[in-house]
């Protein structure tokens, strides 16, 4: 075969390039992603629609099912689920595979401008990660007995902080006291003076807002008017006339009591039995889970020494991160790759009798792996379970060639040929029957890339690193 020709005639050749595959595979391995498993990313968007104060049939048929009946036309939908909760509308959209998600998002914002949704309600979000997943980091905030201070570090600080980093989703706050303007009404006095709740909550709607006045010129120059009447202190609302009659002015002030609270706590989290703010970060689909917690906690680090000038006494700490699990079960795949090495290479020892044979096969293995990981680097495939599992099972099958050339090899040389005679006559022998055999294995492996859905993804990882290594 002229590849052995070409091997035994170029040693320094074969030499400088199988350093070279050596370095790149090092380089490739340095920035490889490490991940549990192959992204396994439904092709799916959510629509989140927030109503306050209405019920979930309210929430179905003012939120639900406009939007269901407008977005559910976008090219490439193959299936619409909604959930309709108190105050909340979602619609998930799930689309085919290999739908390009950049152009599906911007599909569906399109389609959403032209919805008409009560007045109320909020603007819709779309989300490009699925809800229900768990965040893969939970970070606590602790160490002040002032609740709402904490709450509103987390909110305005933190969270805005971390949502700017590359690849983070979104920065879910909850616990601690969320503060909000309350206004207590006086039943008794609304009672006497003939008034409503209904008539108040109106009042102070239409106070509570920023309305543009239009334009002024002066020369060349022209002014935007507006007016800005948005309430910021409890003072700006006590002062609000609700009724008028004759000279007699009725206040806010005088039907209720307002003052600066805080909302109706649904959740409270504790770190060793004190309370906290918890920070629930939620990744980007497609994204990688090790790269976003790393870059989640080198900005931490710096915000920690932000909030220790705030005050000395609060600490934040990391509860949970997937990461931590992730980089657990590669390593221990990695370990268990390394020490099935090490045992191949002392049963062929042991049945070879020969060091030489077996330092053969020893640099065999190593620079094939190491070769590997280049083309994986190329190929976008991430260090996980799946794909170290099929680089094990390519050392194996690279072990058998390995032995079946070294054994034609050593056949020859018992013959009386010479050394560099015997390994071009016995590798030239076997070469043809290794080929096709090899061939054969990367066929049955190669087809899992061209099939779709989950399936291609769980094993398309392995496919192609079992086809790289041999």
């Amino acid at each position: 075969m002229k590849i052995v020709d070409l091997s035994i005639r170029r040693p320094v050749t074969v030499f400088i390039f199988s350093v070279a595959a050596v370095v790149f595979g090092i380089v490739a391995f340095r920035n490889l992603a490490v991940n549990l498993l192959p992204d396994i990313s439904y092709p799916s968007l959510t629509v989140r629609t927030t109503y306050e104060g209405t019920a979930p049939v309210e929430v179905e048929s003012l939120l639900t099912r406009p939007i269901e009946n407008s977005v559910g036309v976008v090219n490439n939908v193959v299936r619409v689920t909604s959930s309709s909760r108190a105050d909340v509308s979602e619609v998930t959209l799930e689309f085919a595979w290999n739908t390009n998600m950049d152009f599906a998002a911007l599909d569906v914002r399109d389609r959403l401008d032209r919805v008409r949704l009560p007045m109320d309600a909020e603007l819709p979000v779309l989300l490009k990660y699925d809800p229900s997943l768990d965040p893969i980091l939970r970070i606590g905030l602790y160490g002040s007995d002032d609740l709402g201070r904490m709450r509103f570090l987390g909110e305005e600080d933190i969270k805005r902080a971390l949502e700017r980093i590359e690849g983070v989703a979104a920065v879910v706050v909850s616990g601690g006291l969320e503060e909000e303007i309350q206004v207590e009404l006086d039943e008794r006095k609304l009672a006497a003076l003939g008034l409503s709740i209904g008539q108040v909550a109106a009042r102070l709607a239409d106070e509570n807002v920023n309305i543009t006045g239009g334009t002024l010129r002066d020369g060349q120059t022209e002014y935007l008017v507006r007016t800005l009447n948005e309430f910021v202190r409890p003072e700006d609302m006590r002062s609000i006339v609700v009724q008028r009659t004759g000279d007699a002015i009725v206040r806010l002030s005088d039907v209720a009591r307002v003052y600066t609270g805080h909302k109706e706590r649904e959740i409270i989290t504790r770190i060793d039995g004190e309370e906290s703010v918890e920070l629930a970060i939620y990744k980007e689909g497609g994204t990688n889970t090790v790269t976003v917690s790393d870059a989640v906690r080198e900005r931490l680090e710096s915000l920690g020494a932000e909030l220790e000038r705030i005050n000395p006494n609060l600490r934040m700490d990391v509860i949970t991160d997937q990461a931590r699990y992730i980089r657990q079960a590669v390593r221990e795949v990695l370990e268990t790759a390394l020490f099935g090495g090490l045992l191949a290479i002392l049963v062929l020892y042991l049945f070879l009798r020969s060091v030489k044979k077996t330092l053969i096969i020893s640099v065999s293995i190593p620079v094939s792996v190491i070769a590997t990981f280049f083309l994986m680097y190329v190929s976008n495939i991430s260090l996980n379970i799946m794909s170290l599992g099929g680089l094990t099972l390519g050392v194996g099958l690279l072990v058998d060639n390995a032995i079946v050339v070294l054994e034609a090899v050593q056949r020859k040389r018992d013959e009386g040929l010479d050394e560099t005679e015997a390994a071009r006559v016995g590798t030239s022998e076997v070469g043809r029957a290794i080929t096709a055999s090899t061939m054969t294995t990367i066929c049955v492996f190669v087809p899992i890339v061209f099939v779709e859905g989950v399936a291609a993804q769980l094993f398309r990882d392995q496919a192609l690193t079992v086809a790289f290594s041999l």
